[in-house]
């Protein structure tokens, strides 16, 4: 067999492993994927949310990334000089405890070894493991330009970051202070608000009593951390609590310390907690600290960096926090100063990354004073430039952006970007540079130590959309793909990043970093469960793709990706959309094996006012299908894009045109097989398409065998409606035609006739176009549905003995005679006779009902009688067949088909 030749089949079985593999190879070795910088094009451009350099694929991602590719996909083949640009993140915290846990397997840890040891062995572990979550996400079809892949602590990104820490210090947005922070004793690192994950907790309201400095009487304090009253420097009430309006003094003893703390009054007490005296904690609480602000009062720390009691905590000394809160809750009772302890509920911080209980504790951090970025970010989404999708994620981030604190930015870590500030250790000058500078600036000297925290992963993540297209240069990427177009990403990373880099953007940039946002939801279960590991119930991705092939897990994710709305997803799901995979191969297989005498593209043409209605019928359908498409993803509605593919594919290209043409392909009128094959071929190449940025291993699989000489599909243009191709009037005739074939075909199911009778049809349409249209199409009504004869017939010419289908005002009748047992149909339909009259029965009861008639809406009431017209219209169809079945049991007598 020729080469040539073998180009027009397809094997068998689509054995999509060798498939992927090879054209993925092809598509990197072409270059296919690399941004052209053609200033000409319109530019479209998505940087990719970059996974952790310590990140294996899981679903999550495989949605996400099956998104983005869609996406990009669609504008290159659109004509967009497109650029995806990939990377990956550092993540601090959790590529430090790899290495920090490789350390321990080994016996030792990163203080025995040093930070510059420490750092070069991460280095290592990234060079030799952290590149496994690229070549998955090539293994899912991802069509980034890789020669453009970034790191967040390579050079260029390092650079960038060097220079926003120095500008938003230099004007004065970068500070270091004093400050309550969110402390992880297990990370032994500072967090974020956002990387605080807070769930509700049954614990405890512990009241204590807090007696008078003179001795006589006390104030019950309410708290649910008893541990840090020891740091408690005061006590306050609200100045218009009547409780304390006339209290007999100004100070009370800090029980089991023995040190007497202030009284104060502070409006921002909240009367109703507790007693409404609340207890000063200023170095472990945030609200405690800004009191102690007001009122100048001492902040006093009693817990070291592992969450244990320091030398303040007094006879508490050494013990584990949790531990102390016992022992403290038992000094309590027994000297007689617990008043009570209540059930109580409420939210307690957890590490988002361990999930250790957060210590709110005094430190001295660095912080950036970001309300002035956000009120800019925040402008821009107000006033459209940046569209958040869905929409109702909008009032989400405004609640957020305007209620937004300073951003503690310093880690407690030795992996990341380490702070640019040094401090003279002979003046104590804090000097911040964009250079390692040499000695100080202020007196000279060359003693500098350098700041030893790093930044939080997030603040180089803030910078992703510029800093990875070269600035601070201004070069030709940041000209032509900034901003970039679209982003797409979860909805918990809403604050956490993509806030932060509108601000960074348009602090830097001057311009908004993307101009929409879209945030798809999360992958459950089955169930709507929240996969995990510990439920069993993780399905994973490259799995998935070993057993059914990538293009049926994409195409399974974007089918169910409605905005707003959590994926449910199933293995059964997938194994359905493998079968579509399986629909289209064989429907190609079949086109393949009747499109031999196209031996090249340009012979397949056709003119549209020639063609038959079949081919009419399929074009006005693609032409439909081609708009509900390129709407949808305008819109990112990936999951009406997919199901409108689905439905042209399977139930009009596959279930109906293939079966339709088939004896017009088997013909041998040359002509007509001809422009048939035209039809086909034009079919086909828009059904591939279209499916590509959904399934672009087997429609390139497909593309490159169809007659002709083939580039890859991915640059090939998208479908557009042809004008021409709408007609209305053919689709109407089409559904009339398949409308008579699926009434003979139901009846033959309803009415148990044998798959292998040839059956009589007979038809009466009162309208003469369309008892004319199909008396035309009477071989193919004949075909398909496996009829013997087809006879349209006047109105009033109702055949005795037979089954009746109603389309419309088209009434289809089969007669039964020697077809089916009439005794076992006639008690099936009064079977369902029954059931009809007792619904009827039933709705005609509450119809009679006055108090229904007078109480329920107008709607309602309609809606009733609709449904007992409709039961009675039932009934009777269901009394004349079992009088027609009860006909050819009076003439012929009771038979069987066997």
């Amino acid at each position: 067999m020729s080469k040539d030749d073998q180009r027009y089949e397809l094997p068998k079985a689509y054995e999509f492993h060798d498939v992927e593999a090879k054209w993925y190879q092809w598509w990197e070795e072409h270059k296919t994927f690399r941004a052209t910088m053609q200033p000409d094009k319109p530019a479209f451009s998505i940087v990719i949310p970059p996974p952790n350099v310590t990140g294996v694929l899981h679903v999550g991602h495989a949605l996400n990334n099956t998104l983005q590719d869609i996406l990009v996909r669609y504008r290159r083949m659109q004509g967009y000089n497109t650029l995806w640009l990939p990377g990956t993140d550092h993540a601090g915290i959790a590529t430090q405890n790899v290495v920090e846990r490789q350390l321990a397997a080994e016996g030792t840890d990163r203080h025995a070894i040093g930070r510059q040891r420490f750092v070069e062995r991460v280095w290592r572990w990234k060079k030799e493991s952290g590149g496994r979550i690229i070549h998955q996400l090539k293994r899912l079809g991802c069509s980034c330009d890789w020669e453009r892949e970034r790191f967040t602590m390579d050079e260029g990104l390092s650079r960038a970051v060097r220079e926003v820490f120095v500008r938003l210090y230099e004007e004065g947005l970068i500070y270091r202070g004093d400050y309550i922070i969110n402390w992880c004793p297990r990370c032994r690192t500072a967090l974020a608000d956002l990387e605080v994950e807070h769930e509700p907790t049954d614990g405890k309201l512990y009241h204590i009593r807090y007696p008078f400095a003179s001795g006589g009487g006390y104030l019950v304090v309410a708290t649910t951390r008893p541990e840090t009253m020891l740091g408690d420097t005061a006590v306050a009430v609200h100045p218009e609590d009547e409780r304390y309006r006339n209290l007999p003094e100004k100070a009370v003893i800090l029980p089991l310390m023995e040190r007497k703390i202030p009284i104060v009054f502070d409006e921002h007490v909240e009367r109703e907690f507790g007693t409404g005296a609340l207890k000063v904690t200023p170095a472990h609480d945030l609200n405690d600290f800004e009191i102690a602000r007001r009122h100048d009062l001492p902040a006093l720390k009693v817990m070291d960096a592992s969450g244990a009691m320091n030398e303040n905590a007094g006879p508490y000394h050494g013990l584990d926090r949790f531990a102390c809160r016992e022992k403290i809750v038992k000094d309590l009772e027994a000297a007689g100063l617990l008043e009570k302890v209540e059930p109580h509920q409420h939210g307690v911080g957890h590490c988002y990354r361990c999930a250790t209980v957060v210590e709110p504790t005094l430190s001295k951090q660095w912080f950036v004073s970001v309300k002035p970025l956000a009120d800019k970010a925040a402008a821009a989404v107000r006033n459209g430039e940046i569209r958040i999708l869905p929409n109702h994620w909008e009032k989400t981030f405004f609640e957020w952006m305007d209620n937004i604190r300073d951003w503690c930015i310093s880690r407690q870590i030795w992996w990341g970007h380490q702070i640019p500030a040094w401090t003279c250790q002979a003046c104590g000058e804090l000097v911040v540079r964009r250079e390692d500078p040499d000695r100080c600036p202020a007196c000279g000297a060359g003693e500098l130590v350098q700041e030893p925290d790093v930044l939080d992963t997030w603040f180089s993540s803030a910078l992703w959309p510029f800093s990875t297209l070269g600035w601070p240069e201004r070069t030709r990427e940041l000209e032509m793909f900034y901003p970039t177009s679209t982003l797409i990403t979860s909805f918990d990373i809403l604050f956490f990043w993509v806030a932060r880099m509108m601000m960074m953007g348009i602090h830097f940039m001057g311009d908004i970093p993307f101009r929409d946002v879209y945030l798809h939801a999360l992958v459950r279960d089955m169930h709507g469960r929240k996969m995990s590991k510990s439920k069993g119930n993780v399905l994973d991705p490259l799995e998935l793709m070993d057993k059914y092939g990538t293009d049926a897990l994409r195409f399974t994710l974007a089918a169910f990706a409605a905005q707003g709305r959590d994926i449910k997803l199933a293995e059964e799901r997938i194994e359905g959309y493998r079968h579509f995979m399986n629909k289209l191969w064989n429907a190609a297989r079949f086109s393949l094996a009747n499109l031999q005498e196209c031996n090249e593209r340009r012979e397949c043409v056709f003119a549209i006012e020639s063609l038959d209605l079949v081919h009419q019928w399929i074009l006005s359908r693609a032409n439909a299908t081609v708009r509900a498409v390129r709407d949808s993803l305008d819109a990112y509605n990936f999951d009406e894009a997919a199901s409108a593919i689905y439905q042209f594919v399977w139930h009009e290209f596959c279930d109906w045109y293939l079966e339709w043409i088939k004896p017009i392909l088997a013909s041998d009128q040359a002509e007509e097989r001809r422009m048939c094959q035209a039809v086909l071929l034009h079919a086909l190449e828009i059904i591939l398409k279209l499916l590509h940025p959904f399934t672009p291993f087997i429609t390139e699989e497909i593309w490159r065998v169809l007659p002709g000489d083939r580039r890859t599909i991915m640059l090939e243009p998208f479908p557009e409606p042809f004008g021409e191709w709408d007609n209305p009037e053919a689709e109407r005739a089409a559904r009339t035609v398949m409308g008579v074939i699926t009434g003979l075909r139901n009846i033959r199911s309803e009415m148990g006739i044998h798959p292998s009778a040839r059956i009589t049809a007979n038809v009466i349409c009162a309208d003469d176009t369309r008892a004319s249209l199909i008396a035309a199409c009477s071989d193919t009504i004949l075909a398909l549905a496996k009829a013997e004869s087809l006879n349209v017939l006047a109105e009033g010419e109702i055949p005795k003995g037979a089954a009746t289908y109603l389309l419309d005002d088209i009434e289809i009748y089969v007669p039964l005679a020697g077809l089916v047992d009439i005794e076992a149909e006639m008690a099936k339909l009064e079977k369902q006779l029954g059931k009809q009259q007792q619904q009827l029965a039933k709705a005609e009861k509450k119809l009679a009902n006055q108090k229904f008639l007078a109480n329920a809406p107008a709607a309602i009431v309609a809606k009733e009688r609709e449904k007992v017209q409709a039961l009675k219209t039932a009934i009777g169809k269901l009394e004349a067949a079992i009088a027609r079945l009860r006909d050819i049991g009076d003439e012929h007598g009771p038979f069987s088909t066997d």
